[in-house]
C-alpha cells in the first residue's frame, strides 16, 4: 500500500507573480509540516535527482533526517567527478553494486551507491543514489531496494489516481481552490479504499467489483458505529515509518 499523508501545493496562481514556485520550495514548507506533526517520527527522504542539493541536505541535517536520493552528474557534478575516480582505487563492491562513504562536500560527507541491472532485453539500467546513511556490504543490497523503491509512488500511488482510478490529471474546474479540496479528497479517498481493499483477508473471496467495495465504504460511513473492541483511542501508541 501507498498512502499519501501529506501534500503541498506549488502556489503559481498566476502568471504575474514575480518569483516561481517550484517543487523545491514546496518541500522546505512540507519539511516544517512534517516535523511540526511528527517531531519524533524517524524519517527517510526518498527522491529523484531534482532533490540531490544543499537545500535539501541541510533540511535533513537540521532535523536528523535520512536522505537516499537519486543521482544523475548533473546533480552536483563534484561529487559525481569524485565518485568516478574513487570507484577506481577505493570502491567497495558487492555483486552488481559499487559504493563509496565520506564523499565530502561542504560541511558534510556523503556516500554513493551504484547498482547496474539488467533488463528483460539484456540492456543494462544504471542507478546511482546519494544518501547519509553509512553503506556496508550487509546493507548495500537493501539500500538499493529502498531507494528503486521510490517507484512505488509513482506507479502504485499518483500514476494510479491520475490515469487508473480517480483520473485527477484531467482539470474537474477552473477554481484554483476546489481543484486544490478536490485533490485532498481524492488523497482520503484512495487511502481508505487501499485500507479496506488489503486490509480485509477475505476481500477477494466477497468477489465484489469495484463498484460495490466503493458502495459498501460508503454505506459503512452512513450506517455503521464503531464498537468497544474497535475503539483503540487507549491502546498503545503506534509508529508509522516514512520511506
Amino acid at each position: 500500500m501507498v498512502f499519501s499523508i501529506a501534500t503541498e501545493f506549488i502556489e503559481n496562481e498566476s502568471e504575474e507573480v514575480l518569483k516561481q514556485d517550484c517543487e523545491r520550495n514546496a518541500f522546505k514548507r512540507l519539511a516544517v509540516k512534517i516535523k511540526e506533526n511528527y517531531p519524533k517520527l524517524p524519517i527517510c527522504i526518498l527522491g529523484d535527482s531534482l532533490y540531490a542539493c544543499e537545500p535539501v541536505f541541510e533540511i535533513c541535517d537540521k532535523y536528523k533526517w535520512k536522505f537516499l536520493i537519486r543521482f544523475k552528474e548533473g546533480s552536483i557534478k563534484s561529487i559525481a567527478n569524485e565518485f568516478e575516480d574513487l570507484k577506481k582505487i577505493d570502491a567497495k563492491r558487492h555483486k552488481d553494486i559499487t559504493w563509496v562513504n565520506d564523499i565530502g562536500y561542504n560541511e558534510r560527507t556523503v556516500n554513493l551507491i551504484e547498482a547496474k541491472f539488467e533488463n528483460d532485453d539484456e540492456k543494462i539500467t544504471t542507478f546511482v543514489f546519494i544518501t547519509n546513511i553509512r553503506i556496508t556490504k550487509s546493507k548495500s543490497e537493501e539500500i538499493v531496494a529502498f531507494g528503486r523503491s521510490r517507484w512505488k509512488i509513482e506507479n502504485q500511488g499518483f500514476n494510479n489516481q491520475k490515469t487508473i482510478r480517480y483520473n485527477i490529471e484531467h482539470a474537474n474546474c477552473l477554481n484554483y481552490n476546489a481543484m486544490k479540496n478536490h485533490y485532498l479528497l481524492t488523497q482520503i479517498t484512495d487511502i481508505l479504499r487501499q485500507l479496506y481493499e488489503f486490509g480485509v483477508d477475505k476481500i477477494k473471496d466477497l468477489k465484489k467489483s469495484i463498484k460495490e467495495i466503493s458502495s459498501s465504504i460508503l454505506e459503512s460511513f452512513r450506517t455503521r458505529l464503531l464498537t468497544d473492541t474497535e475503539d483503540i483511542s487507549n491502546e498503545k501508541r503506534m509508529k508509522i515509518r516514512l520511506t
